[in-house]
């Protein structure tokens, strides 16, 4: 599942709301069910999810009247989620065949009916066409389907000029944080030997007792990186090599978080190191990634790029506490004001010098 908070955009229509969804999670869903949560006629969050994998369909009728199965614990997540949001209404919108969708939005329904959030609308959308779960009139819902073109809508084209991004799907988003390959990472490999070897003579030179030669220089490492990409330039191989080693050290980590926010540069450097790191050390750069995403409203590349990171490192504590933030549906503004607030039961390591194991 995936979350975040979203621009100011007013929905009028079903036909709005669903050229809305793209914008809203950044890519255009498929097999996906999602609730977009609404106070009046603002739309204030919005949540994905995949479909259920359902080996057999499932009676709507009987759906609604049974209790929940193992399949309802999406939605009930999904319904808590949306809960913690400021709304007051949600509509339920379900992307792929009536099989899967029906059970699947059956399901959220009761689940945001047992949160207390009622529902303005459920429907099913499909090849340019929706269908209404709660409205049965065919003078506005008839049963071929009502059909839609996002591209007239004042909505869809609000959000471009807004700057939102509705990319084709999920995977074009997942290739944006893939690690690069061939003679690059064949070079990057080199650079990243030299940065290892360059790493342990620091560490033969270090004050024992503070790490301070560690710290300097990845403070020093960190301020160059922001700068350059601030004026939109990029990092070489060895730059990108000896700052994701650095990196390991939690402190400089935690020196790079601090200075890590929703800015667009942010996002940059940190893609563009998560996707040149080696494999790993790409703990770091990718829940810096995240963490900037995340900032900046973009849950969607929050979560792929936490996806990467824990599945090659599923024990790296800051990538499990920004998924914990992600799956828990906390918004962004919980921390305006960053770096003088803090998340709650997070210490900032100071002084003594610590090596991530990942």
């Amino acid at each position: 599942m995936n979350s975040t908070d979203v621009p100011r955009l007013s929905v009028r229509s079903p036909g709005d709301l669903i050229a809305a969804v793209p914008y809203l999670l950044g890519f255009h869903p498929a097999d996906s069910v999602v609730v977009v949560a609404m106070q009046g006629k603002r739309v204030t969050f919005a949540a994905r999810s995949d479909l259920p994998d359902l080996r057999e369909p499932v009676d709507s009728a009987r759906r609604m009247a049974e209790p929940a199965r193992p399949v309802d614990e999406p939605a009930r997540h999904l319904a808590a989620v949306v809960a913690r949001q400021v709304a007051d209404r949600a509509t339920v919108l379900g992307y792929g065949p009536a099989a899967r969708v029906t059970p699947a939005v059956d399901a959220v329904r009761v689940a945001l009916a047992d949160a207390g959030i009622p529902v303005l609308d459920a429907l099913r959308v499909t090849d340019g066409r929706y269908w209404s779960y709660l409205c049965d009139e065919p003078e506005c819902c008839p049963p071929e389907g009502t059909p839609y073109d996002t591209g007239s809508s004042e909505l869809t084209a609000a959000a471009v000029f807004a700057g939102q991004v509705a990319l084709p799907d999920r995977a074009t988003l997942v290739a944006q944080v893939a690690p690069v390959d061939g003679a690059e990472r064949a070079a990057l490999r080199r650079a990243t030997e030299r940065a290892g070897q360059r790493f342990a003579d620091l560490l033969d030179s270090a004050d024992v007792l503070g790490g301070r030669t560690v710290r300097t220089a990845g403070r020093a490492a960190i301020r160059v990186a922001l700068r350059r990409h601030r004026k939109g330039e990029r990092l070489d191989d060895d730059e990108v090599a000896w700052l994701s080693v650095l990196l390991t050290d939690l402190t400089v980590r935690d020196h790079a978080w601090e200075r890590t926010d929703g800015r667009d540069a942010d996002i940059a450097l940190w893609t563009d190191v998560l996707r040149r790191a080696e494999p790993e050390f790409s703990a770091a750069p990718g829940s810096l990634l995240a963490f900037a995403a995340w900032r900046a409203g973009h849950g969607s590349l929050a979560a792929v790029a936490l996806e990467r990171v824990l599945g090659r490192h599923p024990d790296y504590s800051l990538a499990l506490l920004l998924d914990d933030l992600l799956r828990r549906g906390v918004p962004p503004s919980h921390l305006d004001g960053w770096p003088a607030v803090r998340l709650p039961g997070v210490v900032r390591r100071r002084g003594r010098r610590r090596r991530d194991a990942h």
